[in-house]
């Protein structure tokens, strides 16, 4: 039997297999494990920090609006979640700013609990940095949109938005619409809260501008499976100026790949042994635990007097190690170390040091070396993962920072430290730690541990 389809039947037979094909689709895209973050109906499962903004639930939708006399505020999941894929559709007023926060948390020790960690941008503004990578409370803008015109242009003003964001190990991507728009490596932080965030607003803004998200979905499983490639080159954050950084007038003292601007503290040229480069670290190796006896203590060539300095540090179980400054290197040419004030570098709970030293518990991390101890409650990443160490010395006043907070404070020449030198280690050098500037020293002390990102700032 012939069948002759008419232009009619042809186009329903047409139109049928197209129906297939989307049902099949869907049915497809239905197949992804995703977990819903919200139940459309109620704010269950999730907490508010903050600040005083109104969350609620409208139309399966949450809805935060903006109130005065507010900090930022944000609605956070009371899960934590280190590695995920991340959907969420949202709409925002044209005339506020909002984000959502991925890595996110809220420690006591940290500005008194502020909510910190990786921001996905919400920019309804011309400056159109919607589903770029700002660092919330901590560095500033990680990854702007400012190379990026198609995703800038992909936002919808006044109408629903999807974001897509994948964060697996130190890559973070989103999209906004589906346009790839951020490529970001970075592990400052691998495990927060998500949180959506209702920004604060001035006096003369008008309060309850809305901004609203629906289909919060979270993949947690198989994700290379469901992981998408990025036609985007990557900004990699590691031993790189932010750019809050690079507007304050901070500087890279390591560029991440060579031995420039420093050299050994009693060489002319950087130590053929005893130090290597790899993977954008510089590492002092393992030699025993002695005291400069390998490749010896490396020293910036240049002298540093007023400064902020910043250095991430990661040690083995057992280690040793010390960031000194105002040092001088034409001090002790014997046997030991270079001499200066030292920012102490240990493990603290299998370090013998951590018991010793002429004033009780000065030989601690983070602490001035052998003569005052860091705050004993200070916030220490395990080993084997990364620490910061800050230093600010402005005139004669010093303090050290770990993972941002002050954990001890002095002030070079008073009376009370000359007291703490007379009774130490350093008392056979005259005017110890009183010089008027000095190098910045990173010590050998025989242990393996790994420095990077180190900057600094001249006040």
């Amino acid at each position: 039997m012939n069948i002759n389809l008419t232009s009619l039947t042809r186009g329903a037979f047409f139109f049928a297999l197209v129906l297939f094909a989307t049902s099949c689709e869907n049915e497809k895209k239905n197949d992804t494990p995703w977990k819903n973050l919200f139940n459309g109906e109620s704010l269950e499962g999730w907490n508010q920090m903050g600040g005083d903004a109104n969350y609620g639930v409208k139309d399966n939708a949450i809805v935060g609006s903006t109130v005065h006399n507010s900090p930022n505020t944000f609605l956070t999941t009371n899960k934590m979640y280190d590695n995920f894929i991340l959907e969420v559709d949202f709409r925002v007023d044209s005339t506020i700013n909002s984000g959502i926060q991925i890595r996110s948390n809220s420690l006591p020790h940290y500005q008194d609990g502020r909510v910190h960690g990786y921001q996905v941008e919400i920019d309804p503004s011309e400056r159109a940095y919607s589903a770029g990578i700002y660092d919330e409370a901590r560095r500033g803008w990680l990854h702007t949109l400012e190379n990026n015109p198609e995703a800038r242009k992909a936002f919808k003003q006044n109408e629903w938005n999807s974001y897509r964001i994948e964060a697996i190990g130190d890559t973070i991507k989103t999209w906004i619409n589906d346009v790839p728009a951020s490529y970001l490596i970075d592990d400052k932080t691998n495990s927060g809260f998500i949180a959506l965030q209702v920004h604060s607003i001035g006096e003369n803004d008008q309060e309850g501008k809305e901004v609203m998200w629906k289909d919060i979905r979270i993949l947690t499983d198989s994700l290379s499976k469901y992981s998408r490639q990025s036609p985007l080159e990557p900004i990699n954050t590691k031993n790189r100026l932010s750019l809050k950084e690079r507007d304050n007038g901070w500087k890279l003292l390591w560029d991440g790949k060579t031995t420039l601007g420093w050299r050994g503290a009693r060489l002319d040229e950087f130590p053929e042994q005893g130090w290597e480069i790899e993977n954008g670290e510089l590492v002092v190796l393992a030699s025993g635990g002695e005291e400069s006896v390998a490749g010896g203590d490396i020293v910036t060539k240049e002298l540093y007097s007023d400064f902020e300095l910043k250095i991430d540090f990661k040690i083995t179980e057992g280690a040793n190690s010390g960031i000194k400054y105002y040092v001088d290197t034409d001090l002790n040419k014997g046997p030991g170390s270079s001499i200066g004030l030292e920012y102490q570098i240990l493990d603290d709970k299998r370090h013998p040091d951590a018991k010793l030293g002429n004033h009780e518990g000065s030989r601690t991390l983070a602490s001035l070396y052998d003569l005052i101890q860091a705050d004993p409650d200070k916030p220490v990443n395990p080993i084997g993962e990364w620490n910061t160490a800050r230093i600010v010395s402005r005139g004669n006043h010093v303090e050290h920072w770990l993972n941002g907070v002050k954990v001890l404070e002095y002030d070079r020449k008073s009376e009370d430290f000359k007291k703490l030198v007379s009774e130490s280690k350093y008392d056979k050098w005259p005017n110890f730690g009183e010089a008027e500037k000095g190098h910045i020293l990173l010590q050998d002390h025989g242990n393996r541990v790994a420095f990077r990102n180190i900057k600094v700032k001249q006040l």
